[in-house]
């Protein structure tokens, strides 16, 4: 199982994804787009910026896969019949909704499916498969994750790091909320097979990379750091998991 994300784009947006996210709570249905200019991405130019800020949003140098990913909680595995520049070509897309205070993720996952919709004319329909998948269980039936001081909170993730060590934080975050980002950094789906029904605060630190730390006090890689510090584990299994064919997508419709 790997320990970092396989394909650079995934992991320089995935970084970028944990952010602090205190938002008052408002469902998805709550937000719509007001402005949106979609051009496509200077390809000298490697400028990668995921940033959605109270009623704007900056999305550069983003491939249309990796959107897609995202807005529905996919891992790329799970999307077939793309045409292969929505894998390769870049854009920039930047806009204003009618948020009023920052964007909680599934706040953001409803504005990127309004722009694939919209803009790109996105269709598609969802068939079962079964696939080589990574299963989240818990060791022993013994987590050591703490249960959320404030589980009416809004979730919160972000991350901290330098050189090749991480630390993600959550806070009131249920598995779900867990396995939406790491499905960005793995290279196969991820199944939820835990039973944890609850919210919960906890970090994890590992050092990651091609060449991750060695030192005496570096942190273990991933999958060891989430049997030790969680008490959890990324079990490879086969299981039927949802997958995304696309029907259609095009070059986006005039800003």
């Amino acid at each position: 199982m790997p320990n970092c994300c396989f394909h650079r784009t995934l992991t320089v947006a995935a970084a970028v994804l944990f952010t602090a996210l205190t938002a008052k709570a408002q469902s998805p249905g709550d937000v719509s787009i007001e402005v949106a200019v979609i051009r496509p991405h200077p390809p000298a130019v490697m400028h990668n910026n995921f940033r959605f800020a109270k009623n704007r949003f900056e999305l550069e140098d983003q491939p249309l896969l990796k959107m897609i990913s995202f807005a529905y909680a996919l891992n790329l595995h799970q999307i077939a019949g793309a045409p292969t520049w929505v894998e390769h070509d870049h854009w920039d897309m930047s806009g204003t909704t009618s948020l009023l205070e920052d964007a909680t993720i599934p706040q953001e996952q409803q504005i990127i499916r309004q722009l694939l919709v919209e803009r790109f004319g996105l269709k598609f329909h969802k068939e079962k498969r079964e696939l080589p998948v990574y299963a989240l269980q818990v060791i022993k039936q013994r987590p050591m994750m703490q249960v959320a001081a404030d589980p009416k909170a809004q979730p919160m993730e972000w991350t901290d790091g330098h050189d090749w060590v991480r630390t993600e934080n959550y806070r009131s975050s249920t598995m779900a909320d867990f396995l939406l980002i790491k499905q960005l950094f793995m290279d196969r789906p991820l199944v939820d097979q835990t039973g944890l029904t609850a919210r919960y605060d906890f970090a994890l630190t590992y050092s990651y990379g091609e060449a991750p730390s060695t030192g005496v006090d570096a942190p273990p890689v991933m999958s060891t750091a989430m049997k030790e510090q969680l008490g959890l584990k990324f079990e490879p299994v086969k299981a039927s998991v949802d997958v995304m064919i696309i029907d259609h997508i095009g070059t986006p419709t005039p800003n």
